[in-house]
């Protein structure tokens, strides 16, 4: 059945190359998650199909053995009653619901075989199924950090690439050279900032009188 070998190929699948493959592999995933739960669907489908088609096959095995039962104990009855022709008679019937039963039971077996294996396949999609559901939150999650460190990647990259770095570098040194050359110009002007503040010559003016009076104060007591 067509739905068995893609329910096969869907088990045999490896999600993970299927999601490298992708453009978009949250879709992607999606994807599969709904693939799956199709392929299950059809197949639990399947499964019915065949188990029903079991239980009719069920009922005519055992209504070809009661027929054969039936006749056997008719012709048993005809041979009490003396009647070895019509129990020839039911005999032949009989035989002809044996080879009914044999052929039910064989049909019986061979459908039974398949509910099996195809009840071994719906399970282990359910598997399959649960896993996958399982895993597309993880997988989902994995995608968009990745998209993220890309794009942190990339605007690095992007910074880099514009020289902002070198172009701040550059405007710190004309800064750093302006200073410099200010603090040259102010050099060369010979101005003493100190000494143009009459607040601080007064202060200076104070500590060198106060300095004074204490080396005068000492030699007085020499």
């Amino acid at each position: 059945m067509a739905i068995f070998a893609r329910l096969a190929d869907l088990l045999k699948a490896n999600i993970n190359d299927l999601i490298d493959r992708a453009e978009d592999p949250e879709k992607m995933v999606k994807q599969i998650i709904i693939d799956m739960e199709e392929q299950l669907q059809g197949a639990v489908q399947g499964l019915g199909s065949v188990m029903a088609s079991q239980r009719q096959i069920a009922k005519h095995l055992e209504g070809s053995k009661a027929q054969s039962k039936l006749w056997e104990d008719r012709a048993k009855a005809a041979l009490k009653d003396g009647n070895e022709e019509l129990a020839k008679q039911a005999v032949e019937s009989k035989l002809k619901a044996d080879v009914s039963v044999a052929t039910y039971e064989k049909m019986n077996t061979e459908l039974s075989a398949q509910v099996d294996t195809i009840r071994q396949q719906v399970d282990l999609l359910k598997q399959k199924l649960n896993e996958a559901r399982t895993r597309q939150s993880l997988l989902v999650a994995r995608d968009k950090v990745a998209d993220a460190r890309k794009e942190v990647s990339k605007a690095v990259g992007d910074l880099d690439s514009s020289g902002a770095f070198a172009k701040m570098d550059k405007m710190e040194r004309k800064i750093a050279e302006k200073e410099a050359q200010a603090d040259a110009a102010f050099e060369i002007s010979g101005i003493d900032a100190e000494q143009k503040d009459p607040f601080v010559e007064i202060e200076n003016q104070k500590a060198a009188d106060e300095e004074l009076a204490r080396l005068k104060e000492e030699l007085g007591k020499e």
